[in-house]
């Protein structure tokens, strides 16, 4: 009997490939492409996490309604004449590390357009079967990090089960990423003369906290349950902000008094984690603060609710609040220290995986 040496190995081969995930966006400033994006967005139910038939009503009677229109109107504040500032800054980013690694490099969004479904393939069709996956978000969030693995694994086991995923986890604190924003924010402070840094970070709802809790008991949004030491702080969202806002305050030697935290996009009328970066604004610039200095370390890409909610509304909100300066700081985009560290995690990845095998 013949035996084909090659298809007896080939089952075990392994072929590495990268797929970064970031969130997504429309496909245009049109009200229908928008509209279509926010349904996909709004649907999930690790975003709006209500029972279907309930959140149907919501999203589809009520929010894509009203919704889209102010929506869209945003976008094309920020638009690009390339496209969606999201979409080209990483597609930027994907083209400098592909050129950085040695193995393929996927880019998929988990909402439009750029799907999940579409990088997978792509990656497959170039042969690999063992997929490096970097979900763009630092801090733990069902409606971020866990909604875009649980997606990756759904399509994993539905369309190429043969197909091993290892996930990068979450790096809030990890000292490359700590070091790659501090110096990011050193290089744009420079001429800037500051009274208050505002980390900003996206918000989510109170209840999402508790829901992630595994021990179901240690989360309070106390103000205290965020420094006491528990395996909640895995899947906490709110303490890994602060442990992120820690390390930089740490690295650039920031004086207490000096920065703050807060967290933006509010959605629904439900208690979202505070204190409201809007809200902040008001306050910072009604206290005394003149100069002030915005970052949003929950994003690794600038988007729609870094460049118009911070730089563009936020400063009018300052402003207009008594502040007599405002900065934005950009987030990491595709600065090649950001494309070096996220190079360096797979190239580990490669070396831990080789060394197993």
């Amino acid at each position: 009997m013949k035996v084909d040496f090659y298809s007896l190995n080939k089952k075990v081969l392994k072929k590495k490939g990268v797929l970064l995930v970031n969130l997504g966006s429309p496909d245009s400033t049109k009200f229908k492409d928008v509209r279509k994006y926010l349904g996909e967005f709004l649907m999930d139910k690790r975003v709006i996490d209500m029972p279907y038939l309930k959140r149907l009503l919501l999203v589809k009677g009520i929010i894509l309604n009203i919704r889209p229109k102010k929506t869209a109107a945003a976008y094309k504040k920020i638009w690009l004449k390339e496209g969606s500032p999201l979409i080209v800054l990483s597609e930027k980013f994907h083209k400098k590390v592909s050129k950085g690694s040695k193995i393929p490099v996927a880019l998929a969004m988990r909402y439009g357009s750029m799907s999940i479904e579409n990088g997978i393939t792509e990656l497959n069709n170039q042969g690999v079967n063992h997929i490096f996956l970097i979900p763009l978000y630092p801090h733990y969030a069902m409606s971020s990090f866990e909604t875009v693995v649980e997606k990756v694994f759904k399509i994993e086991k539905k369309l190429y089960p043969d197909i091993k995923i290892d996930t990068f986890p979450v790096f809030y604190k990890e000292i490359n990423y700590i070091k790659a924003m501090s110096d990011k924010i050193l290089k744009n402070i420079k001429d800037f003369k500051y009274d208050y840094i505002l980390f900003s970070y996206h918000g989510i709802p109170e209840r999402h906290i508790k829901i992630s809790d595994p021990t179901k008991t240690h989360c309070k949004i106390d103000g205290t349950c965020c420094d006491l030491p528990s395996k909640a702080h895995q899947t906490c969202y709110r303490h890994q902000c602060f442990e992120t806002t820690r390390g930089i305050v740490k690295t650039l030697g920031l004086k207490e008094g000096t920065y703050g935290n807060s967290f933006q996009s509010r959605l629904l009328k439900d208690p979202w984690l505070k204190p409201y970066t809007d809200f902040e604004f008001e306050r910072l610039a009604k206290e005394g603060v003149k100069n002030l200095i915005v970052l949003t370390p929950s994003f690794v890409t600038d988007c729609l609710e870094t460049l118009e909610e911070i730089a563009i509304e936020g400063k009018k909100q300052f402003l207009e609040a008594g502040g007599i300066s405002y900065k934005h700081i950009p987030c990491l985009n595709d600065d090649d220290q950001w494309v070096e560290v996220v190079c360096n995690w797979i190239q580990k990845w490669e070396d831990a995986v080789s060394v197993s095998l």
